[in-house]
């Protein structure tokens, strides 16, 4: 990235182009007509071929042992003699696939409606549907850890309470932080409402994932009819859940590429309707992330989503410690190994893979040095956009995972939490898929303020004064801190030389 802005530079200068200074201190550029210095033209190569590969393949196998496993007890039990293999945990149920994949078609009509419903209402009750996400979610993971108490399912309240508990103990962490997270909201939903066709793409890749779904689903109920112990279904339900949790991430960040693609472009170019913009940018977009960038995609869609969600819970625990000294230094380390980490791996490298076609580590290590280069980084980690978005797709698959649940307990009580806990990640997935849109969009924001300030204030000048004001005040927050323990530090020292 360093070098697409020096040689966008360059061309600025050369063109008669000259520097403004924001009033946050950022440099930008514009050019004498006011319009930005594009970036030069990167010719695109295929980028993490490996993971594409892999990919691929994995989709391939797990197809194939979905559709024997759900074929196996369609209609017949053990269709395919399956059980022979399976003497050391045979439990002799007459379970069959067509038992239980209703259930996961309410979970998937369920999801969908969610997701359709977040997408309609994305212009005007968006912030409410937000905000209450943040504050039901908790009450909601409560009531559920209950509801498995008293189904004497003890492991699965142990694990519903803790998240409570920690949702519970981040909302607290970062109550301060709300309004600026709902300031950013808005704006990223003002430009997604202006762009009616990145909800069309969300829309389609939802239909695809439904698709996938039909497939995964009926062999997850041949799975749960099948003649295994409760461990052995356990482990392969727990297979099949990682390979659904990666293709969903696959699915919702290529929706992410392409939607920070064509609102970087809306940004730079200061409209979606002037003469600079590029022919179809939408298909354009959708042609990049489904060739030479699907490597990548399919690389940082394993690991971005778990180091985000870590470095969030860390980062609340971590501000609510107070002066435990063993207890801090510990989450200390944790968090510095989750930072570093997260330079590596973060959901900002997918516009600098829309935008330049880079691979996915040089394209997150790129965006994190040009946060820190610029000091919004400190803006960035002061934002709870993406926990808040991600508090309303947990919230939907809670949703989805009840609603199925219920209907296994009328039928099937003794699979309540077999068939709850996967349809919740069904729910997960295609409610996310409405919601990334929302994220592409703050990312594409927070990229373009990196790259020139400039952008956004052509864009919304009162958003832009906002912003400037806060980054302002975070960034003096973090030298008052700084000189805090550079004072300390000096009084330690001061008193371990007099003794």
């Amino acid at each position: 990235m360093t070098d697409s802005r020096t040689s966008t530079s360059s061309s600025s200068d050369s063109s008669g182009t000259l520097p403004v200074p924001p009033p946050n201190g950022v440099q930008g550029r514009i050019s004498a007509d006011g319009r930005h210095a594009l970036p030069p033209d990167v010719s695109r190569q295929w980028r993490d071929v490996f993971w594409l590969a892999l990919f691929v393949l994995h989709l391939i196998l797990v197809g194939f042992v979905l559709g024997v496993l759900g074929y196996n007890r369609f209609k017949t039990k053990d269709r395919l003699n399956i059980d022979k293999y399976t003497m050391g945990f045979l439990e002799n149920q007459a379970g069959l696939t067509e038992d239980y994949w209703p259930m996961y078609a309410l979970a998937a009509g369920v999801g969908t409606i969610l997701g359709w419903i977040w997408l309609s209402l994305l212009g005007s009750l968006a912030n409410g549907m937000m905000k209450i996400a943040v504050h039901f979610l908790t009450t909601y993971l409560a009531v559920i850890s209950v509801l498995c108490f008293w189904g004497k399912q003890f492991a699965w309240g142990v694990v519903f309470a803790i998240g409570a508990a920690l949702q519970f103990l981040y909302v607290i962490s970062v109550i301060d932080r709300l309004p600026f997270t709902m300031l950013v909201l808005r704006r990223a939903v003002k430009m997604v409402w202006s762009l009616p066709e990145v909800m069309g793409v969300s829309c389609g890749f939802m239909l695809v994932m439904l698709l996938w779904l039909a497939l995964w689903s009926f062999g997850v109920a041949g799975v749960v009819a099948l003649s295994l112990g409760d461990s052995g279904r356990w482990w392969l339900l727990l297979v099949f859940s990682i390979s659904l949790f990666w293709t969903g991430a696959v699915l919702c960040n290529i929706v992410h590429v392409i939607v920070s693609g064509m609102v970087f472009l809306v940004l730079i170019h200061g409209g979606r309707d002037v003469e600079s913009m590029p022919s179809k940018p939408l298909v354009n977009s959708l042609q990049f992330a489904m060739t030479k960038s699907f490597g990548s995609i399919c690389y940082g869609s394993l690991f971005t989503a778990a180091i985000r969600t870590l470095r969030w819970e860390i980062r609340g625990i971590r501000s609510k410690i107070g002066n435990n000294e063993c207890l801090l230094c510990l989450v200390d380390f944790l968090f510095h190994l989750v930072e570093t980490l997260v330079r590596f791996f973060n959901k900002y490298a997918y516009v600098q893979i829309a935008v330049y076609g880079k691979n996915f580590n040089h394209s997150a290590r790129d965006a994190w040095e040009l946060f820190q280069s610029t000091g919004v980084e400190a803006l960035v980690a002061y934002d709870c956009s993406g926990a808040v978005l991600l508090m309303g797709t947990v919230l939907g698959g809670l949703v989805v995972g009840t609603c199925s649940g219920v209907w296994t307990r009328i039928h099937h009580p003794d699979r309540v939490i077999m068939v709850g806990s996967t349809a919740m990640l069904i729910g997960m997935i295609l409610v996310g898929l409405a919601m990334v849109v929302i994220e592409s969009a703050v990312t594409s924001i927070y990229i373009c303020y990196a790259e020139d300030p400039l952008l956004i204030h052509r864009w919304d000048a009162d958003f832009f004064h906002q912003m400037s004001e806060t980054l302002h005040q975070r960034l003096q927050h973090r030298s008052a801190r700084a000189r805090e323990v550079l004072r300390r530090f000096d009084g330690q020292t001061q008193q371990t030389l007099a003794a």
